[in-house]
Parts: C-alpha cells; structure tokens; sequence
C-alpha cells in the first residue's frame, strides 16, 4: 500500500475531480466547478463575487470568467451591488435552480461511488481527516 499522503491526495483529487467533471458536463451540460458555484449561489443568493471566488478556492479574474460563462448560459445573473458599484452580486435563474435539482441524483452517485466498500465507522474517519485537512491545515 503506497503511503505518499501528498501524493496520493493529489492524484484521488486529480482523478475524482475529472471522472465528476465528465459526469456533469455529459448529465448536465455543465461543468462540475459550475455545478459548485451554483450550489455555493445556492446557499448564500445575492452574494459577491469576490466571495463566491473565495469559497471556490479561485482568484477574481478566473471566477470573473466563470460567472461570464455562467451567465452567457443562463445560470446566473449578475446584479451591481447598492453598496458598492463595482462590487457584482450573484443570483441564480430559473435554469440554474433546474440545474441543481438534475446535479443531486449525480452528487449522490458520486459520493456513493466514493464510500462504496467503506464502512460507516471508516466514512466518519475519512471525513474527519479531510474535514481537518480542509478547515486546519
């Protein structure tokens, strides 16, 4: 058993992030950082850009593109914030909210693809270490 965490996070990463990218882009029409900032939108509605970009771990000009692309589709609308004129706030459309209801079965799937052959007590070990990787490493 290769004992490389570094490593090994990096290359599950790599191949889970793919195999759910080309699951959302055939399911949905969408790419699977679309289907997380819809969530993300989802969640928080009329949030700001710069945060949006800050959950997603992207820098603004990227998730300026993003949010382009989102909107040129249809998933997205971008409003000018009262508070600040230059500030963006996001709201989801009709379309983006149909788009998230479609992603769930593939979320579910994903993740049951993930945890299959794993235990309840080992899927609560594995989350609580990505968990502390994520939040405090």
């Amino acid at each position: 058993m290769d004992r490389r965490f570094f490593y090994l996070l990096n290359k599950a990463r790599h191949r889970v992030y793919k195999q759910a990218d080309q699951l959302s882009e055939e399911a949905l029409g969408i790419s699977v950082t679309q289907v997380g900032a819809l969530l993300l939108v989802a969640g928080d509605e009329g949030c700001l850009l710069k945060d949006l970009a800050h959950s997603l771990n992207l820098n603004n000009s990227a998730l300026t593109g993003l949010a382009g692309r989102m909107e040129s589709k249809g998933l997205l609308e971008r409003q000018a914030c009262d508070q600040d004129g230059r500030a963006s706030r996001l709201y989801l459309t009709e379309l983006g909210r149909q788009k998230i209801e479609s992603a769930k079965p593939l979320i579910a799937e994903l993740n049951n693809r993930m945890t299959d052959g794993f235990s309840d007590e080992e899927v609560t070990v594995i989350l609580r270490f990505l968990n502390r990787l994520a939040n405090d490493f």
